[in-house]
């Protein structure tokens, strides 16, 4: 007989399990742009490091403070606590890993970052504006 344990996190807390499995190299979760979005809506500081140019063309995260790659570690601090939940989004992971490594550096523990970037956020339905390559977008904040 097989026994299964349903790992789903909860989509109903800000709360995030960042526990590491090796306290030497922590990990930052990647999780799905739903548990993303269920976080934001719950209070989550929704992060955006892509650039001015990605953003004017695919789109905006109306709910998303932009940070510049660069100054993230700077920047963030002075927006949330390290314990408060916060949520990363760039264009892609590979973008995001950077800026939650150095995040979780400073002593951020309630950090994730979300699965299949920006682009996942916007395939899921969550809030966007249009950017200048998807003029009919109809997924803007408050939209029907």
């Amino acid at each position: 007989m097989t026994t299964t344990t349903s790992t789903t996190p909860s989509t109903s807390s800000t709360d995030f399990d960042t526990t590491a499995t090796e306290p030497s190299a922590p990990t930052v979760p990647l999780v799905p742009p739903a548990i993303a979005g269920a976080a934001v809506a719950g209070g989550a500081l929704l992060v955006d490091v892509r650039s001015a140019g990605y953003r004017e063309k695919h789109g905006e995260l109306p709910q998303a403070v932009v940070v510049d790659k660069p100054t993230a570690a700077e920047v963030v601090p002075t927006l949330a606590a390290t314990d408060a939940p916060v949520v990363v989004i760039c264009g892609s992971e590979a973008g995001s890993t950077p800026v939650v490594e150095a995040l979780a550096a400073i002593g951020y523990t309630a950090l994730v970052h979300v699965a299949g970037g920006y682009p996942a956020w916007k395939a899921a339905g969550l809030p966007t504006t249009p950017g200048t390559e998807d003029s009919t977008d109809t997924r803007a904040e408050g939209a029907a």
